[in-house]
């Protein structure tokens, strides 16, 4: 008998992400290229791809799907908002699905539905565009423990009286975002989903099949990676600096009724941004996040670094006022950049009654208290500190992975 000693697929694989961090420095400004920072938080970024796309592809059976994380505080792709547990299971067109579990009481919990993406079609092919149908679960039914169940088919089964969601033809994953506001009062949701059109046992894959997920890695760690790493540059090219901008995601799978603004920041250690906005009159869900110069969401778990409409109020004249600066301002309202002169600030409204886009003043960190209103509260460091540990603790005991 021969040895082999090559797997199929896997040098390809190898060879393909090899020069990944490299394809996406490139796309960045001289400067950010010559800065050994910059190269490692881009080999950062590329690894998180990678992982994110292996981990899809070792969960990639739509006939046996499981939720499994897509992005995050470690999967850090494409900014993921701070308040946001997302996961993803693997769909096969046509089947019928039922979903099922703890409803919870998060203010938003919803799932998408997603076709092919462009690193999932043939090349020369485009792949489906456009807003997708997204399902609210808080709309479902519960029993009196707060449980769910749902069914997904491309019909409604003759007869069957139980909820229901319709599955657009090519849908082939689902997106599910968890949602919260305060992280220590609300209830996080549980979930699973089987195919019900089909015998549940599944038989050992057979090495094609595992073969073809290996070698769509790679694809997918590309799109991943490439897509957004200057993002941030762009918008500074365009002048966007300290300054905002709508972000137009309906195309891209976002949220309907979600409103996005965003603005890249420049800051030095001395200084700081007011981002002042009336608030709207009814608004479910607000947050304003940081993320880095390549897109990267500012950790947000270890710093304060996001605030949403639990942890950041508006003053007594109604007008929402939240401080980004390095140096910690004493003041509720603050947005840690967290070793960040340069970074981006991005907002969201959903479902409020106006979406109104906020504005900025940059002023010297010494003129920042006489700026505020004289009744903002002072926040020491003790107090401080001891907020991001509970904030912190909150976060990990959410269903993270």
């Amino acid at each position: 008998m021969t040895e082999v000693n090559q797997i199929a697929g896997w040098d390809s694989f190898v060879d393909a992400v090899r020069d990944l961090p490299a394809r996406m420095l490139a796309k960045l400004p001289l400067q950010m290229r010559n800065d050994p920072q910059v190269q490692q938080e881009v080999a950062r970024l590329a690894l998180e791809a990678t992982t994110a796309a292996a981990l899809d592809a070792l969960a990639s059976d739509g006939d046996h799907p499981a939720f499994v994380p897509q992005i995050g505080q470690v999967l850090n792709v494409g900014q993921p908002n701070a308040d946001t547990v997302y996961r993803m299971a693997r769909l096969t067109p046509g089947g019928s699905y039922r979903i099922r579990g703890f409803r919870g009481t998060l203010p938003i919990l919803k799932i998408g539905q997603s076709g092919p993406s462009p690193a999932e079609v043939a090349p020369g092919v485009a792949p489906q565009s456009g807003p997708r149908a997204h399902h609210d679960f808080n709309t479902l039914s519960v029993d009196a423990q707060g449980r769910f169940d749902v069914l997904l088919s491309p019909e409604r089964p003759s007869g069957y009286t139980g909820d229901w969601w319709q599955l657009q033809p090519n849908t082939n994953k689902l997106l599910l975002r968890m949602v919260s506001s305060d992280w220590s009062k609300e209830l996080d949701p549980t979930f699973s989903i089987e195919r019900v059109d089909r015998r549940v046992c599944r038989a050992r894959p057979a090495a094609a099949l595992l073969e073809q997920r290996l070698r769509q890695i790679p694809r997918t760690a590309d799109f991943l990676g490439m897509l957004f790493v200057d993002h941030v540059e762009k918008l500074r090219r365009e002048g966007f600096v300290n300054k905002f901008k709508v972000l137009d995601v309906s195309q891209m799978g976002g949220l309907a009724g979600q409103f996005y603004y965003e603005g890249p920041y420049e800051l030095t250690d001395d200084e700081a941004l007011i981002v002042e906005v009336k608030m709207p009159s009814r608004c479910l869900y607000r947050s304003l996040i940081l993320t880095n110069e390549i897109y990267e969401t500012t950790d947000w778990y270890n710093n304060h670094s996001s605030l949403n409409g639990s942890q950041a109020q508006p003053d007594a004249d109604g007008v929402l006022r939240i401080v980004v600066s390095a140096r910690d301002p004493g003041v509720p309202n603050w947005l840690d950049t967290a070793g960040h002169p340069r970074g981006l600030i991005q907002g969201r409204w959903t479902d409020c009654d106006s979406q109104p886009m906020p504005s900025i003043r940059k002023l010297a960190f010494t003129e920042l208290r006489a700026a505020l209103p004289p009744a903002t509260p002072k926040v020491t460091l003790e107090q401080r500190e001891q907020t991001i540990r509970e904030r912190r603790a909150c976060y990990q005991q959410r269903p993270l992975w």
